[in-house]
């Protein structure tokens, strides 16, 4: 993770409740993830950029016959 910084944030409370109830953790931990969602939203757009753009050479029908 690396070096570690503490920080004042002033959120509203009703913003900081609906967080922690849908990642049913602690204050720290609810907005650790928020900040790598945050964090993470450049490759998730540039995947979507790609979207139908990658050809595969592997044919999904071949790979399904595998499987038996």
């Amino acid at each position: 993770m690396g070096a570690i910084r503490k920080v004042t944030v002033h959120l509203p409370a009703d913003l900081l409740e609906r967080a922690q109830r849908a990642t049913s953790q602690g204050i720290t931990a609810t907005i650790r993830q928020g900040l790598q969602l945050v964090g993470a939203k450049n490759a998730y757009e540039g995947l979507l950029r790609l979207r139908g753009k990658v050809k595969f050479s592997i044919d999904p029908k071949k790979l399904r016959e595998d499987r038996y």
